[in-house]
C-alpha cells in the first residue's frame, strides 16, 4: 500500500492525534503539487515530518517511464510505464482545443477477450491498485506542468483492462482523483467504459456513482455480439439491456453506447436499424468507432460510417464518429497492449 491508495478519509484515519491541517498539507502536496520528494517537503511541520518518518513505507514510488511515443498528429502521446513488480501498462495523453484528456488503464491485460482488441488478445495478468491508476494521472499532470500546459481536465477509463472487473479499486481511485481538495477532476468529466459487466452496471446505479458510463455493444443481436465479445455468453444482450435501462431509470443519466465499425461485419444498414430498435426509448448517445488495426484481428475499418451514422440520427439518436487519434503509434481504441 502507498499513500496513493488512500482516499482523503482513509488517510485522515491513519493520522490520529494530528490536526487535520496536516492531512490537508500532505494531500495538497500529493495532488495539487504532484510532489515526489515528500520526505523533504518544506511545508511539512515537525508533527507531519515525524509521522511521515514513521510511515515511510507509504511513500509513493512513481512507475518508471520505459518509453514515450509521440504521434504524428502532434496531439497524442503514449507512455509505457513499468510498475513496481515489473509488469507494464500503457496510458495515453490526448490534447484537444482548450483541454487535455488522459486514457487510463485499470488492469494489466484484460480478461474480456474482445476479438478485435489488442489488450483482450494478450489476456489477463492482474488488477491495478487504486494507487497505480492514480499514478497515471499524476505522471501526465507532471509532464503537462513541465511543459507549461496546465493540467488534465478529462479522464476516460478506456485503456488496458475492464474497469468494472476491477470495480473497488477503480472507484477508490476516482474518489481520490475527483476530490476537490486535490486533483479536483469533476465527476462529469470522467467516463468509465465497460464491455458490459452487468453486475458492475447495476452496482454503479445502486451506488449512484456520478461518472459517465459508456457501454460497448458492437452487435445488436445476441448472436452477432457474441462473435465479437465473448463475455456476451456470460452476460447475454437481453440482460445487458435490462441493466442499462435500470441504470438510466435509477440515475436519470444517459449512456454512451460504443460501436466499433468493422467492414462487412457490423456496418450494414440493417444492423444500424437493429441498433436503433434495441435502444428505443433509452436516453442514449452513440459513439461510432472505426476499427483500429491490431496484429491479432484481420478485420478492416468500415467504409460505411457516414451511412451508419445517418440511419441512427434519422431514428433520433445523437450519434458521433470518434476522432481517430494516435493510430500510427498504436495509441488508438483497442490498440493498447504490452507483454510482460
Amino acid at each position: 500500500m502507498s499513500l496513493l491508495d488512500l482516499t482523503y478519509i482513509a488517510l485522515r484515519e491513519k493520522m490520529p492525534g494530528l490536526h487535520e491541517s496536516h492531512t490537508r498539507t500532505l494531500w495538497r502536496a500529493l495532488y495539487r503539487e504532484n510532489a515526489t520528494d515528500l520526505a523533504g517537503h518544506p511545508d511539512f511541520l515537525p508533527p507531519l515530518k515525524k509521522w511521515f518518518e514513521l510511515h515511510s513505507t507509504l511513500q509513493p514510488q512513481p512507475p518508471m517511464v520505459v518509453h514515450e511515443t509521440q504521434s504524428s498528429d502532434g496531439h497524442t502521446r503514449k507512455v509505457l510505464l513499468q510498475l513496481a513488480d515489473g509488469h507494464r501498462i500503457e496510458t495515453v495523453l490526448m490534447g484537444f482545443t482548450g483541454r487535455f484528456t488522459a486514457c487510463l488503464s485499470t488492469q494489466v491485460g484484460c480478461a474480456m477477450g474482445c476479438v478485435f482488441c489488442a489488450t483482450g488478445q494478450m489476456g489477463f495478468t492482474r488488477h491495478l491498485t487504486p494507487g497505480e491508476i492514480v499514478a497515471q494521472v499524476l505522471h501526465q499532470n507532471r509532464r503537462l506542468r513541465e511543459n507549461g500546459q496546465g493540467q488534465l481536465r478529462n479522464l476516460v477509463l478506456m485503456g488496458m483492462g475492464e474497469p468494472l472487473h476491477n470495480y473497488d479499486a477503480v472507484m477508490t481511485a476516482l474518489e481520490i482523483l475527483s476530490d476537490t481538495r486535490g486533483a479536483n477532476i469533476g465527476p462529469t468529466r470522467i467516463s468509465i467504459s465497460t464491455v458490459g459487466v452487468v453486475p458492475g452496471i447495476i452496482r454503479l446505479a445502486e451506488e449512484n456513482r456520478p461518472y459517465n458510463l459508456a457501454v460497448s455493444l458492437h452487435g445488436a443481436t445476441q448472436e452477432e455480439r457474441a462473435q465479437l465479445v465473448p463475455t456476451a455468453k456470460k452476460w447475454p444482450l437481453d440482460q445487458l439491456m435490462d441493466a442499462c435501462r435500470f441504470y438510466t431509470a435509477k440515475t436519470e443519466r444517459h449512456i454512451f453506447f460504443e460501436w466499433t465499425l468493422i467492414e462487412d461485419t457490423n456496418d450494414s444498414p440493417e444492423q444500424a436499424e437493429a441498433l436503433a430498435r434495441l435502444l428505443e426509448n433509452m436516453p442514449a448517445h452513440i459513439n461510432l468507432i472505426p476499427l483500429n488495426p491490431t496484429e491479432g484481428y484481420a478485420g478492416e475499418p468500415s467504409s460505411n460510417a457516414m451511412r451508419f451514422k445517418s440511419i441512427l440520427r434519422a431514428a433520433g439518436f445523437p450519434t458521433t464518429i470518434r476522432q481517430r487519434r494516435g493510430i500510427d503509434v498504436a495509441a488508438g481504441c483497442g490498440q493498447l497492449a504490452i507483454a510482460g
